[in-house]
Parts: C-alpha cells; sequence; structure tokens
C-alpha cells in the first residue's frame, strides 16, 4: 500500500519517538528494551496503523510492535500518535523479508491483516503466509506460535489454510464472515472498516503450531 508523500515526511519520521532507528540492535533484547515481561504482539503490514494503535490502548499490559515498509504509510500511523502517550507500542520501518534479523524467539503472535495477496503464481513465495515465511516466524515466534489472519481475498485465504496445515499449523478459529461470527473483541483495521460498509465478507483465521 502506497500513499501520496505527506509533507514533512521525513521530520516525522526522524522525531517521532515511536518509530525505532535501528531495530536490528535490538535482536534477542525486545524484552529488555520495553523494561517489561510482557508478551509481545507483532503485526506484520501495519498500514495505517489503526489496528495496532488501538490495540496497544486497550492492552497496555502487552507489548505491540507494528512494520511497515513504506514511508508513506507509516507516517500516517505516526501522525496519529502525535498526541498520545503509549509505553507498550513501538513501529519500525522495514521489509518483512528482514524479520528474521530483527527477533529471536520473543514474539507471542503475529498480526496477518488484509495482507497483500500477491496472485500472480511466480509470486508465491511473496505471499505472507508461504512457506518461506512460515519459516521465518519458526524463529520469530516463541516455542507456542500463534498467527492471526484477516483477508478479504478468497484465493489468498484458501492458499493460506492450505500452506499453513501443510507446515504443521492447526485451525484454532476460523470464519468465513468475521463481522457476522461470534468473535469477540474485534479490533478493525482501516481497510476493514471500508469493506463493512461496503458489506464486504471477510475472512478469520486462528492457527497454532507447537514446535
Amino acid at each position: 500500500m502506497r500513499l501520496r508523500n505527506v509533507k514533512n515526511k521525513e521530520q516525522i519520521i526522524n522525531s517521532s519517538s515511536y518509530l525505532i532507528k535501528y531495530p536490528k540492535e535490538y535482536k534477542g533484547k525486545w524484552q529488555i528494551f520495553f523494561a517489561n515481561d510482557n508478551p509481545i504482539y507483532l503485526e506484520i503490514g501495519m498500514g495505517k496503523g489503526d489496528f495496532i494503535i488501538e490495540n496497544a490502548k486497550k492492552y497496555p499490559n502487552i507489548n505491540f510492535i507494528g512494520i511497515e515498509k513504506y514511508d508513506s504509510v507509516i507516517v500516517r500511523a505516526l501522525q496519529k500518535l502525535e498526541n498520545e502517550d503509549l509505553i507498550n507500542l513501538k513501529l519500525i520501518r522495514i521489509d518483512a523479508k528482514f524479520l528474521d534479523e530483527l527477533f529471536f524467539h520473543e514474539i507471542d503472535r503475529i498480526y496477518l491483516n488484509f495482507s497483500d495477496p500477491w496472485p500472480k503464481k511466480r509470486h508465491t513465495e511473496r505471499r505472507l503466509t508461504s512457506h518461506t515465511f512460515l519459516r521465518k516466524y519458526d524463529s520469530v515466534l516463541k516455542k507456542e506460535k500463534k498467527l492471526y489472519i484477516k483477508t478479504d481475498n478468497t484465493s489468498l485465504f484458501e492458499f493460506s489454510l492450505e500452506s499453513l496445515t501443510q507446515y504443521g499449523y492447526f485451525i484454532d478459529k476460523v470464519s468465513l464472515d468475521l463481522h457476522n461470527s461470534d468473535v469477540k473483541d474485534n479490533i478493525m483495521t482501516e481497510y476493514e472498516k471500508k469493506f463493512v460498509e461496503d458489506n464486504m465478507k471477510i475472512y478469520y483465521l486462528v492457527v497454532k503450531k507447537n514446535n
């Protein structure tokens, strides 16, 4: 997701206390960084930040990290945080393919919300639920691995089900229509709000693996 350039974008990015400038320095040290033993939840492809910001507000005893690779997108999240004081939230500007250079068995949960479906067959391994990325998650997540997925894309949902089960994950929760299900405490992303307004169905999947 790319947006038009924001005025004073670099100034906003460089001056924000929420953005971690050199995240690779903290690999293996994230609990020290947050100065507590609270769980760490990671959102990959956080967009403009609605989901992770609201989670950080609602759950102060959980540490949240959001990853986004586009400057023009992450700056929108930083603007929303200008008047907030959330000590349990940090953002990282980086491509997800470098994820295993940032963490080592420190993450308790990963959120994949409305990820790029990469529909062309030659781009299969770019999908965030491909085995390429699942191998990276093995070194990022703790022993009990948990992925939370939301998407509006049927093909990506079907691909993810197959890829995840082949890799050894088992399904904990699944819904073919999230907003007409019994799933509680759902916090919406900016994309999701638009989809709901348009009466589009959202697929929801929670998977776990214990090795």
